[in-house]
């Protein structure tokens, strides 16, 4: 189950209780199946949030400010309805984490619960399938065509911004194109807009019909051209094998791997699928060096306490409160380049949050904590935010079925801990309830889940 386990944290948020319970017994191959087919399932019919009305130049101040609550209001329903399915069993968890790796890898921010919903559409639309697709798609979403100024790209005075991190951060890296690339890119890109409804426009009389050269090549070319011709340079897929591989197997890259991993990538015609399930069904994936590494994001953190708890929420706003206090709020990147993820994740505004969460969760007790970021609001004492939960620990306490007591940690231990503790078990007992074995096992189950490994995955 070790290697199960690892690959339900690598390719989700964990398994469940009940998941765990179901998988006993499962092969590798038939949990990789699995991942893939309920991915493959799974493809969410949710309807999106009611479009926004527009600003307008006939709009009193008072008007505007109510459309913008609404905007953000909207937002707020997507961010919590998204980490809910990321928190929920019942959706696939694998489509989920995927779609959150190209949210990263496609950072944008976005004020709008619409463009933000019709965005993650497309990314769970193209998440598995040819990647050129996708990045044809993205360079076509009206969420980023804003975000990245695309909207002011015109033949007149082309904006270049989209072109260079189409480049530098979304295809092949830096390194590989020149300032004239980014420059003959963004008159490609020319007239590539949305309409104020939030929909995907063409402008011809905004558009640079003239001819371009890129990459030495000469030729009217339009944005999908550029984006072909990128696909065709081989560079191209190892900077995006290469940034899976860090995001899904080991932040210390295997430098041959991705060589190899690459170029069937590349002969595959980009096929993310194939890719994913060539690396979930490698031994080295498995080996002990790539388990329990990585340090959970925020966002895989709360997701996978959710799951393994069944956390529900009185307010589900609390589900934005905490990702503002664990530094990863959807929809919002520090920056174009994402989050940089690693040790980034840790520091002094969020370590005690992550380690005390479960506690609290535990504690079945309203709790308040501070909202990182927020250092003027904290000050006057008003980035306070409380939150209400219950648990249903039924089925966590029913992976201690038939096992003595005096193996409680081994088995909750194999469940919740990815990597090993550097203590002797036995010094655990001095800080567990010794009354029932429920009293024992509940208060084993939160000293497990707050220490420093519970937050490697």
């Amino acid at each position: 189950m070790e290697k199960i386990q690892h690959l339900y944290w690598r390719a989700g948020f964990g398994l469940s209780p009940r998941e765990w319970k179901e998988m006993q017994g499962a092969s590798l191959q038939q949990a990789v199946d699995r991942l893939f087919r309920e991915a493959g399932a799974d493809i969410p019919v949710e309807a999106p949030p009611p479009p926004s009305e527009r600003p307008s130049r006939n709009m009193s101040e008072a008007q505007k400010k109510k459309l913008q609550g609404q905007e953000r209001e909207s937002l707020t329903e997507v961010r919590k309805d998204w980490l809910l399915r990321m928190s929920n069993p019942r959706y696939s968890a694998f489509m989920e984490r995927m779609s959150l790796f190209w949210h990263g890898h496609f950072a944008c921010q976005s004020f709008s619960g619409t463009l933000a919903f019709q965005q993650l559409r497309t990314i769970r639309k193209y998440a598995f399938g040819r990647f050129g697709d996708l990045v044809l798609a993205i360079a076509q979403d009206p969420a980023m065509i804003r975000y990245l100024n695309n909207q002011q790209n015109h033949k007149d005075k082309p904006n270049e911004n989209f072109a260079r991190e189409l480049m530098e951060l979304f295809t092949i890296g830096r390194g590989h194109y020149t300032e004239q690339d980014i420059k003959e890119a963004a008159r490609a890109f020319t007239g590539w807009s949305s309409n104020p409804q939030g929909i995907y426009t063409f402008r011809p009389q905004a558009h640079d019909y003239g001819a371009k050269t890129f990459f030495g090549k000469t030729g009217a070319f339009d944005g999908s051209d550029i984006i072909n011709l990128i696909l065709e340079r081989r560079e191209t897929a190892r900077f995006i094998t290469r940034k899976i591989y860090r995001y899904f197997v080991n932040e210390k890259v295997d430098e041959g791997l991705v060589d190899s991993l690459s170029r069937q990538f590349y002969d595959s015609e980009y096929d993310i699928g194939q890719l994913m399930r060539t690396i979930f069904e490698s031994g080295w994936f498995y080996e002990p060096h790539n388990i329990g590494v990585k340090i959970k994001s925020p966002l895989e953190l709360v997701a996978g306490i959710i799951r393994t708890l069944d956390v529900r929420f009185i307010d589900d706003k609390a589900l934005i409160f905490l990702q503002r206090a664990l530094g990863q709020v959807l929809y919002n990147p520090p920056n174009v380049a994402g989050w940089p993820g690693g040790k980034s994740w840790i520091d002094n505004a969020t370590l005690m949050m992550r380690l005390n969460l479960p506690g609290y969760l535990f504690q079945l007790s309203e709790f308040s904590f501070r909202v990182k970021d927020e250092p003027e609001a904290a000050q006057q004492g008003k980035a306070l935010r409380r939150i209400d939960a219950t648990l249903d620990l039924e089925p966590l306490m029913q992976i201690l079925e038939g096992v003595p007591r005096e193996s409680y940690y081994d088995a909750f231990a194999s469940f919740l801990l990815q990597a090993k503790p550097a203590f002797n078990p036995s010094l655990m007992a001095r800080y567990t309830a010794q009354g029932s074995n429920w009293d024992f096992a509940r208060t084993l189950a939160v000293r497990l889940m707050s220490l420093p490994e519970y937050q490697m995955c």
